[in-house]
């Protein structure tokens, strides 16, 4: 059984309401990027902190997956598929897929600041001051801030490695070190990339699909799928 990899930026989720993490204003939810995801601010200001993300929480329950969530899902009727998400949502979970890696860490947890790996499920619909750690310690958003490692980096190159099939959807290709996982790809390995923008478009060996995820991602699948 062949494999793919599919790497997904904020792009696929756009469509369903969720707001793109890097604009040309440098702005995220009318916040400076760099205000609510960098790990001084936390330790300045966990009270702003946690209302940025509880908002996200909020709209994200209100969020559904799209057509291009959706559509992935098929490809694990005839392949091993692995998402590797740059998105801190789960609507790859609700949409159905089954394999997904989260670089940037995820959206409905909050970790330790003092254990990384101490990392658990918001209970309550949204992070509280009083949610706190094995040491007592409140609880932070379980997000890779600016600066910080990306825990997830090793399985994901691992899983790029495999990959017989890998296709990009919805990312800048500008956001390291995700940007250049497919330079871990083997050489004979198909590529596509969905996205409606002129994204790597000096990238060769590439099949580009011009579109919104919603409808590109559905052409793809059907190439894949009628042709393996």
């Amino acid at each position: 059984m062949k494999n793919i990899v599919v790497l997904t930026g904020a792009g696929i989720s756009a469509e369903s309401g969720i707001s793109t993490f890097r604009d040309s204003d440098g702005l995220w939810e009318n916040y400076p990027v760099m205000e609510v995801a960098n790990y001084d601010s936390w330790d300045k200001n966990p009270d702003l902190i946690r209302k940025f993300y509880n908002n996200l929480l909020h709209k994200l329950d209100a969020a559904q997956p799209n057509e291009g969530h959706k559509q992935l899902v098929r490809l694990e009727e005839k392949f091993n598929v692995t998402v590797v998400t740059q998105n801190i949502d789960d609507l790859h979970e609700r949409a159905g897929s089954k394999h997904i890696i989260h670089l940037h860490g995820e959206l409905r947890k909050a970790r330790s600041v003092r254990d990384s790996n101490y990392v658990v499920p918001i209970q309550s619909g949204e992070l509280k001051k009083t949610d706190v750690d094995k040491f007592g310690e409140p609880l932070r958003p379980f997000i890779v801030f600016f600066g910080e490692d990306v825990p997830n980096l090793s399985p994901a190159i691992e899983e790029c490695e495999r990959a017989d099939i890998f296709i990009i959807i919805g990312t800048s290709l500008v956001v390291y070190p995700a940007a250049g996982l497919m330079n871990y790809t083997k050489s004979s390995c198909k590529k596509y990339l969905v996205d409606p923008k002129d994204v790597g478009a000096s990238l060769r060996d590439i099949t580009f699909i011009k579109e919104k995820a919603s409808t590109g991602v559905k052409k793809v699948v059907d190439q894949i799928l009628a042709n393996n």
